[in-house]
């Protein structure tokens, strides 16, 4: 979906002296990911390890979506996951051993009044990875899904709001990129996609199958386990209401900000 960011991407481990290549895939269509899997066998043998991390967000009212608005997310974040599991699994299982890791949310077990189609995508995804556990594991493949809270990625940059006022929809946008700018300059990074990597790693390497990341995430975990009804309770008041009124406050002090500006530079 960005092939100039994986690009740069690869730049940076090729400069490490380590070796990476991109390749443009569009993880709806499962005859790529069979051309995918057959070129990665052919050049490299069958994968250690496959991360299945393409996403998008999209939220709105329930009753403004449209059956197209939930064919694109989930043609993406759920049914990709099916595909790339199904392909580099079958080559995981004939050879008898893998790992695949599956980029779930917290919002898998968090329900939220504004991205119920996000939601139900990455609660499906996690659903999907502990189904294959039993069913792939035995056969020496490991399988993990991990569930980021909140993060510093350009996915709810690039999301979609739906039934919601296109203005107040960018003010919320720009409100949300502005906490991203403020954080990544904080010397412990605490919304680093850093954090998510080494979670990676980590369920890999002790074979792990929900992996929470961030307090936050390990929270709604928690009380959505233990504590159902208190976990819907506290979600409610995180509606789509709330996302506009935000994006009606940045708005203002947008405004207010621009009309001394105007004055300064008629004067």
């Amino acid at each position: 979906m960005d092939l100039d960011s994986a690009h740069a991407t690869t730049a940076m481990i090729q400069a490490d002296g380590n070796t990476a290549s991109a390749v443009q895939l569009d993880v709806t269509d499962p005859d790529q990911w069979e051309t995918f899997a057959r070129d990665v066998l052919a050049d490299h043998g069958v994968a250690d390890v496959l991360v299945n991390n393409a996403g998008i967000a999209l939220g709105g009212p329930f009753l403004k979506l449209t059956p197209a608005d939930w064919d694109r997310l989930l043609s993406v974040n759920l049914m990709g996951v099916v595909h790339g599991c199904r392909v580099f699994g079958e080559q995981m299982v004939e050879r008898g051993s893998g790992h695949i890791v599956n980029i779930a949310s917290a919002a898998a077990f968090t329900p939220t009044a504004v991205m119920a189609p996000y939601s139900v995508s990455k609660a499906g995804v996690k659903m999907l990875t502990e189904c294959l556990r039993l069913e792939l594991g035995p056969k020496g493949v490991g399988v993990s899904a991990i569930c980021p809270g909140f993060i510093n990625t350009n996915i709810g940059v690039h999301g979609t709001m739906v039934g919601v006022d296109p203005e107040i929809a960018d003010a919320s946008q720009r409100r949300i990129q502005r906490i991203r700018e403020f954080t990544e300059k904080l010397p412990w990074t605490p919304m680093s996609p850093e954090l998510v990597a080494r979670a990676v790693t980590r369920a890999i390497r002790l074979d792990l199958v929900v992996v929470p990341v961030k307090l936050e995430s390990w929270f709604g975990y928690f009380v959505s386990r233990a504590l159902p009804a208190v976990n819907r309770r506290l979600m409610a008041p995180f509606g789509v209401d709330r996302f506009e009124r935000l994006g009606a406050r940045a708005l203002v002090k947008q405004q207010e900000h621009y009309v001394p500006a105007l004055v300064e530079s008629v004067g």
